[in-house]
């Protein structure tokens, strides 16, 4: 009778710890799974930011579900910024951000390595210029 209890309870205890493993490795694949889900949002956000210049304005498009254009004239530039938060410097990011006269203006292309982000501030601020002067 004893052996028997005490079968009973190592079974017991042997299906509890093999319940506890299971239940380990539902959260640890959950987890899996989130974490890609995740990613892939991420990356889908990140390409979704294009630009191109062109010869007398500069083009952004971005959107995922919805899409939006914008287009900046060199020549009604003020001025452009590059930023750069926490988060982005840790990744040696920037964001080159166009301010124009139109208050509505948000034109700015984020995600830029921070030599590419001066590089383009460099080329957008000559364009700009020589936009404005006419040339």
């Amino acid at each position: 009778m004893a052996a028997a209890t005490l079968a009973a309870l190592v079974a017991a205890g042997a299906l509890a710890a093999f319940a506890g493993v299971v239940a380990a490795l539902a959260c640890a694949g959950a987890a899996v799974v989130v974490g890609l889900a995740a990613e892939h949002i991420v990356q889908r956000r990140f390409s979704a930011w294009r630009y191109a210049e062109r010869e007398d304005d500069l083009l952004v498009a971005r959107g995922v579900l919805f899409s939006r254009l914008s287009v900046v004239p060199y020549g009604r530039m003020q001025f452009i910024d590059v930023t750069a938060g926490p988060l982005e410097r840790s990744f040696r990011l920037a964001t080159v951000r166009m301010h124009t006269a139109a208050a509505a203006s948000d034109a700015r292309i984020p995600g830029l390595d921070r030599e590419d982000a001066a590089r383009l501030r460099d080329r957008l601020a000559e364009l700009g210029e020589a936009q404005a002067a006419g040339l």
